[in-house]
């Protein structure tokens, strides 16, 4: 399998200060993690491709989280999964983490799929739920590996174009060209359910992010044949009420249209999964992946 990697991909870092400071952000983060972690880094063709693992025995469960996101933001996931199954986090290259920084300007998704397969195929991961959110979800639609056994997708990009209010746009200006903590908490709001403050350290993590950082456009909707063959395994979809991103009456439909399924609606969450709801995003991943060990 050919990917190509050259210095004509853009990076995701402004500087190489900004690269190193998002990379001891990260790993002081899953040092100071309250529960047994390992990691490893393969060699791709993409670069190289972090991994954090969490749980006994092979890996079942192999978490693709969402733009701007990694392992080190998505430890509460990663602790409510390796209790039911072992469970590994791929930092996404292209993606502020501990991958390889750069990313293709075109074409993103075909090319995330192809990094995922490549990566079960250099681990020898098999019989694998992919868990995919938001950007995530779109690139486990992507991957089609056959080591895939099925896909549980959260807050999913990938079948609707996202919808973004002129309010949203407006403080996600303000966000990106003057970041501080007040802007990210005002971006943040809009993340989370009516009334709900986004946690800390998710307003430390997208203030460096924003200070450090270029940004990537949401991905476009997948081709209908694509979803309808991801339709052929099993795959467990699921939304916050309140995403104002991805209204789950108009996700509903393109789920159902496409591939078949209903949307589960988690009542009281955003687009932005917090550790309240991280218990839903266990149950949901359950219904493909089976009980576990919990």
């Amino acid at each position: 399998m050919l990917i190509l990697h050259t210095d004509a991909m853009p990076a995701v870092y402004k500087s190489q200060r900004d690269r190193t400071a998002i990379a001891q952000w990260c790993s002081k983060v899953l040092a100071g993690a309250d529960f047994p972690l390992s990691t490893t880094t393969i060699d791709s063709s993409t670069g190289r491709i972090h991994l954090t693992s969490a749980g006994v025995g092979p890996p079942r469960i192999v978490v693709l989280p969402g733009t701007g996101f990694n392992a080190a933001t998505t430890l509460p996931w990663l602790r409510a999964l390796s209790s039911r199954w072992p469970t590994t986090v791929v930092d996404l290259p292209g993606q502020p983490g501990l991958s390889d920084p750069n990313r293709p300007r075109r074409a993103r998704l075909p090319w995330y799929g192809r990094v995922v397969d490549e990566v079960l195929s250099s681990t020898e991961m098999d019989s694998v739920v992919l868990v995919g959110n938001s950007l995530g979800a779109a690139v486990a639609l992507a991957a089609g590996s056959p080591r895939i056994a099925g896909r549980v997708l959260v807050s999913p990009a990938g079948f609707i174009r996202l919808r973004v209010d002129p309010r949203v746009a407006l403080a996600s200006a303000l966000w990106l060209l003057r970041p501080s903590a007040a802007h990210t908490r005002d971006i943040l709001r809009w993340l989370v359910a009516p009334g709900a403050e986004p946690p800390e350290t998710e307003v430390e993590w997208m203030t460096l992010l924003a200070t450090g950082c270029r940004t990537t456009l949401a991905p476009p909707p997948l081709p209908a044949d694509l979803l309808a063959r991801r339709a052929e395994s099993p795959c467990a979809v699921g939304v916050g009420m309140h995403d104002r991103f991805l209204p789950p009456r108009q996700l509903a439909a393109a789920v159902r249209s496409t591939m078949g399924a209903e949307l589960r609606i988690f009542s009281g969450m955003g687009h932005l999964t917090t550790p309240a709801h991280v218990t839903e995003v266990v149950d949901l991943v359950a219904e493909v992946a089976g009980p576990g060990e919990g």
